[in-house]
């Protein structure tokens, strides 16, 4: 495989949800991923393709959430010249272009009720009908398909197909977010630093500031890998001295002082102006406190740790951001033990 399709990690749960797709590659039977966004659900799909029996056939990849209902149907299973308006000629649907290979359906639960019954239909009789032709096609199809929704439940409110659910899931993947993937972060963060670093051409690869690494180990990653890849690869790039650790993380890209406002309906503004204003207390783990005076110093070093690093230990800048004169920034530094260079 090419590094675009690597398997990066060492965590208990990621290996187990690779070693099941490895074992069940080999079956004709259909497979369902099931996994949050940027986990790497498309990874998982082209392993099962590519370690069975069906590798040297064509992988037809569609995203079910990227077409709209009326035409889904259309590029599954194809349509006949005149089948409907814009439909000036005849053409292969998705089912016969990936006969005799593997067909992957991402974005599985956005699927119609319409689509689901003719889905149900190909993959119990191996057989589709384009639209417009009452004559089916025989067709040879694997089918791997995957989602980020609990189709059970959407079986339960009668949004999905309960026996076409039941033809699919013949062996369930699930993967497991990176939050509880123990060890990977940092293993992930490596690997994706050291790639972009080698893009960039730096004479070597300096590794990450004590403070970011506990920073990535810290944060929940909704985006999971993807968004793991980008926070990584844009600290690197951000970063002029690669002769230094890199010492600042952006986790939300679209952070800044000058971010604009959102423009409210003037309802909205009223009930919001009216309404009072409630101050919460910041979410911590009050209860493990035992030393007040060791908290409250080990949060301040995390703070001016990472005002530092955002402006790349330059103190007169960093003192400036928090309110602070050169000297106390200097004194809090010596007090905290950081170095001017991270």
């Amino acid at each position: 495989m090419d590094r675009e399709v690597q398997f990066i990690g060492q965590s208990g749960a990621f290996l187990d949800a690779v070693e099941r797709a490895s074992r069940a590659a080999p079956m004709r039977r259909p497979v369902l991923v099931i996994g949050e966004r940027g986990t790497g659900k498309e990874l998982i799909a082209e392993r099962l393709h590519r370690l069975s029996t069906r590798w040297q056939e064509p992988l037809v990849t569609m995203n079910c959430a990227a077409l709209p209902e009326t035409l889904i149907e259309a590029e599954l299973f194809g349509h006949e010249a005149g089948a409907f308006t814009g439909a000036t000629r005849a053409r292969t649907g998705r089912f016969e272009e990936a006969d005799k290979g593997t067909l992957f359906l991402d974005e599985l639960g956005t699927l119609s009720m319409g689509a689901q019954e003719r889905l149900l239909r190909a993959v119990e009789y191996g057989e589709v009908t384009r639209i417009g032709s009452s004559k089916p096609v025989r067709v040879d199809v694997r089918i791997v398909a995957a989602t980020n929704e609990d189709l059970p439940k959407l079986a339960e409110q009668g949004r999905f197909r309960a026996d076409l659910l039941d033809r699919l899931s013949f062996e369930v993947i699930t993967l497991p977010p990176l939050r509880v993937r123990e060890g990977d972060i940092a293993v992930l963060a490596d690997y994706f630093g050291r790639r972009m670093a080698a893009e960039l051409h730096w004479v070597s690869w300096p590794g990450f500031a004590a403070s970011v690494q506990k920073a990535m180990e810290d944060y929940l990653w909704p985006g999971n890998v993807r968004e793991l890849r980008n926070v990584v690869e844009r600290a690197v790039y951000r970063w002029d001295d690669w002769s230094q650790p890199i010492g600042h993380v952006q986790f939300d890209p679209f952070e800044s002082p000058w971010k604009p406002v959102a423009t409210m309906r003037p309802e909205v503004a009223e009930s919001e102006a009216a309404a009072p204003v409630r101050v919460s207390a910041p979410s911590a783990d009050f209860d493990s406190v035992a030393d007040l005076r060791a908290a409250v110093d080990a949060h301040e070093r995390a703070i001016v740790e990472h005002h530092l690093g955002r402006n790349r230990y330059n103190q007169r800048q960093t003192a400036k951001a928090l309110g602070l004169t050169y000297d106390q920034l200097r004194h809090c530094m010596k007090k905290h033990g950081l170095s001017e260079k991270g």
